[in-house]
């Protein structure tokens, strides 16, 4: 049982010495409302194009629920990463299924434009909407923890 705990305070150390006493500056306003702004472009330019999408309903439910995943996939990335960072244990597990889940989606979300029977206009905004949604929900992420940071302080 001691070396369980052992091990577990070795793996808490080796984060927190990589970020001691971190000073979290607040973010700009602009950056912020940037950040959100862009993340609603995103994600409203995907489900307008999916809507008016001619795809059988299965289908523009699987491009729905990349976006979902996505998005969840890279706010987890971002949270363990900078709990690690912050010195929070985060399970090597749970990290690896951060990024698997992050890389995952994107690579789906390859797979069926690369398969669909789409104009390559169409591909492009679906990939372009989609990244930007993914970026911007990192950002707003980043802005979110900073600002609880900041706010604590």
């Amino acid at each position: 049982m001691n070396q369980i705990i052992e091990e577990k305070n070795e793996s808490v150390n080796k984060y927190q010495d990589n970020a001691p006493n971190r000073k979290v500056e607040r973010p700009s306003n602009a950056f912020v409302a940037v950040s959100w702004t862009m993340l609603l472009v995103g994600m409203t330019a995907y489900f307008i194009g999916l809507y008016n999408a001619a795809m059988e309903l299965n289908e523009k439910g699987y491009y729905f629920t990349l976006i979902m995943f996505g998005l969840f996939a890279v706010v987890s990335v971002q949270k363990s990463v900078r709990d690690r960072l912050e010195g929070i244990p985060v399970t090597d597990l749970y990290y690896g299924i951060s990024w698997f889940a992050a890389i995952l989606s994107v690579t789906l979300l390859t797979i069926g434009l690369w398969n669909a029977d789409l104009t390559l206009s169409e591909k492009g905004f679906y990939s372009m909407s989609f990244l930007l949604s993914m970026f911007s929900a990192i950002a707003v992420q980043k802005n979110t923890r900073d600002l609880q940071s900041a706010n604590n302080k």
